[in-house]
């Protein structure tokens, strides 16, 4: 099994390589391409689509690792569904009610294999049979997750690396359980990931588009979905939040900073994670380098959460909050004046 989870690991990686070219003159001929503006990094037209060649890597590894013989029908369709949704919305710029619409297909089509949350324990109480609410948690878990990667997209391998790194956490987790399916799911979906990121770190040649960022959340959705399967603790609910730190550290500080500033929450702006630490003066490619270290940090932390004591996990998810809203407030992610914790800190200090 070893070996083969390694052949497929390669096919995948190879695929991607090679087809990425090819998926950049098709972007081009097809005019899928991001164009610049006041709000973008990036200062020339770019393709896009590049999520369709992670997709024909993972196929490859589909194959390859043999998983044809695992029944995963809706699973496939799901994804069919969200490449499809991701292309559109690359050539034509669908309006968001739209990919609201076929990510909601697609989870729905997971969800009908049966394959979702029922049961939740809650520590120092019986265990809470979900009933007729576990369909709809579980298509709204996807969905949210579908759209986590989307949200971080926003400079050369900055979606596709984080992605990667929330992936080979799973499978290490995965791994470390015995679950054999979703390691060899995730090695494929990370080998294809890592073979796109050739071609997408900066200076970028291809950017994944939402064809790459959907499809990736939904691979991270259906992997914790497999990982949580049926019966979880609530403490495990949210080792897959932690994974995805970076994008939604990057969210909710996003959902505060326009309800402080008395923005619209839908109101784009220029002040993002990603725009903050470039503000301070790094470079592109190391700001991206110093968020895949954040992303890191988030996935050692979700592991040790995983294996903890229930006051362990407390104590980690505590250290974590503390530590993204002094991050938040160094960098003036909500705004420059807004310190609380720092202010709170140096007075503390002063009075000492």
């Amino acid at each position: 099994m070893t070996i083969q989870l390694i052949f497929a690991f390669f096919v995948s990686l190879v695929t991607v390589l090679a087809v990425t070219p090819f998926i950049i003159k098709l972007a081009i001929k097809i005019n899928a391409t991001d164009k610049p503006n006041q709000r973008k990094v990036h200062a020339k037209i770019m393709p896009r689509l590049g999520g369709l060649a992670i997709f024909i890597g993972v196929i490859a590894g589909y194959f390859a690792a043999g998983l044809y013989t695992q029944k995963m029908n809706g699973i496939i369709i799901g994804a069919f569904i969200i490449v499809i949704i991701g292309i559109l919305d690359d050539k034509y710029e669908l309006s968001a009610k739209y990919k609201l619409l076929g990510q909601i297909m697609a989870a729905a089509v997971v969800v009908s294999t049966g394959l979702t949350i029922d049961f939740i324990s809650i520590p120092f109480l019986e265990k809470f049979n979900l009933g007729i609410l576990a369909i709809p948690i579980s298509v709204l878990w996807i969905v949210a997750i579908t759209n986590a990667v989307n949200l971080i997209d926003g400079l050369d391998g900055l979606a596709g690396g984080i992605s990667a790194i929330g992936i080979a956490t799973i499978g290490i987790m995965a791994g470390i359980h015995g679950k054999f399916l979703i390691l060899t799911l995730a090695v494929i979906v990370l080998a294809s990931t890592v073979g796109f990121l050739y071609y997408n770190f900066h200076p970028a040649k291809i950017f994944m588009g939402d064809t790459g960022a959907l499809f990736l959340g939904y691979a991270i959705a259906v992997l914790s979905l497999l990982g949580l399967y049926k019966s979880v603790t609530l403490f495990s609910t949210i080792v897959p939040v932690i994974i995805l730190g970076v994008p939604v550290f990057d969210t909710a500080f996003a959902i505060i900073r326009r309800v402080i500033n008395k923005k619209p929450i839908s109101a784009p702006d220029k002040s993002h994670l990603h725009h903050r630490i470039l503000a301070l003066g790094l470079s592109h490619r190391n700001t991206v380098l110093v968020i895949y270290l954040l992303g890191i940090l988030f996935s050692i932390s979700a592991i040790l959460f995983s294996t903890s004591t229930l006051w362990g996990s407390l104590i980690i998810l505590v250290a974590l909050l503390i530590m993204t809203q002094i991050i938040a407030e160094i960098i003036g992610l909500v705004n420059d004046k807004y310190k609380p914790f720092i202010k709170f800190f140096r007075k503390v200090r002063g009075r000492l």
